[in-house]
């Protein structure tokens, strides 16, 4: 009988290692996609675990895709997971100028249900596999000129309770999180929000942004000093506030931000400067060559690269294939859920950042 025992013992105890080490291996890689139904097709989409289609927004308070086009989209995505099943199609509300409507339609029980009750249509009718909320951002200034208000913050997490009480759990619900302390602060109540949704999308780029006259990584894995954000520093403060390593998703940048008008000091890092258009990551080795006067530095303590040309004066921060295998590796080692990106189409089809991250979580 004892040995019977003992087996069973030494049986439960391998499942049960087996079950935390597979846990432990389980990181979700997930893309925001911009694209249409035929571009998705050149990328590796077996190594993707989620495509949350960005963006669909409000129209009379309900979630509304906008064009036909969309819905041929949508409903590709949804065809491609026959033979990826490791693979969920997200629908999104909302991106950067596209919550405009938010703060009012959410301001009121009515309107939130309405919403959710339209969320469940839409995602029953596309056979999709939840919602992320992209509202930039409740209770603090996003784009200039869009509503907030300090009631924001209570009214998003009664959204994200009826959200959650009328899809049930079939479906998955997430949010894009700014990954900067003003909004860590002041946008989210976390202890109640964090229990009722899969998984917390830390936008964690931008953190020097657009509207930013004075250059810097804009998305750093750590910080360099106190008053610097970095993914690091989110992901430190949200595991303080409780939320579980598992539900937090941080963020990867396959774009460039960029400057001019910068003085050849620091390589033109931390310096003043004026924002221009960046550089999609695919045009990156065709753009920022020595040929053309970039010269590429890395700094190994915010891991994050960047770019100063001395004959243009113009400075440029990314991600690239260092750096966002080291937020990987950052992913494997603190247990988080994976890692997502803004945004696909960035990416090159084959051999880019997709391909980096996915090395490092099938890395033995």
């Amino acid at each position: 009988m004892k040995s019977i025992n003992l087996i069973a013992l030494l049986l439960f105890c391998t499942c049960t290692t087996y079950t935390f080490a597979q846990k432990s291996k389980k990181m979700d890689i997930i893309a925001y996609y911009t694209g249409d139904s035929k571009l998705i097709d050149e990328y590796e989409v077996n190594k993707l675990n989620q495509i949350i289609f960005s963006f669909s927004h409000l129209k009379d308070g309900k979630l509304s895709i906008d064009s036909p086009k969309d819905s041929l989209t949508i409903k590709h995505l949804v065809s491609l997971k026959a033979k990826n099943p490791q693979l969920k199609i997200i629908l999104s509300l909302g991106g950067w100028g596209g919550c405009e409507p938010c703060s009012a339609a959410f301001s009121t029980a009515d309107g939130r249900l309405t919403f959710a009750k339209s969320v469940k249509e839409l995602s029953d009718y596309f056979k999709v596999d939840g919602l992320d909320l992209d509202w930039e951002y409740p209770a603090i200034e996003g784009l200039p000129g869009h509503l907030f208000q300090p009631a924001d913050k209570s009214n998003f997490t009664e959204l994200v309770k009826i959200l959650r009480s009328t899809l049930g759990k079939k479906y998955e619900l997430s949010f894009a999180a700014g990954g900067f302390q003003k909004y860590l602060d002041e946008s989210i109540d976390w202890k109640t929000v964090a229990p009722l949704v899969n998984r917390i999308n830390i936008m964690s780029y931008d953190l020097v942004n657009g509207y930013s006259t004075v250059t810097g990584h804009h998305t750093p894995l750590y910080s360099t000093n106190d008053k610097e954000e970095s993914t690091d520093k989110a992901v430190t403060f949200l595991l303080k506030q409780g939320v579980p390593a598992e539900k937090l998703i941080i963020g990867g940048a396959f774009y460039s931000r960029t400057w001019k008008n910068v003085a050849n000091i620091n390589n033109g890092l931390y310096q003043s400067g004026e924002h221009i258009e960046g550089v999609n990551f695919k045009d990156f080795a065709a753009t920022y060559t020595e040929a053309n006067g970039w010269k590429y530095f890395y700094d190994k303590k915010a891991q994050a690269p960047y770019w100063y040309n001395e004959k243009t004066k113009t400075f440029a921060t990314s991600d690239d294939l260092t750096s966002i295998k080291a937020k990987a590796e950052y992913v494997k080692a603190k247990k988080l859920g994976g890692i997502m990106f803004w945004e696909l189409t960035l990416d090159k089809p084959t051999d880019g950042m997709v391909k980096a991250i996915y090395d490092v979580k099938t890395a033995k």
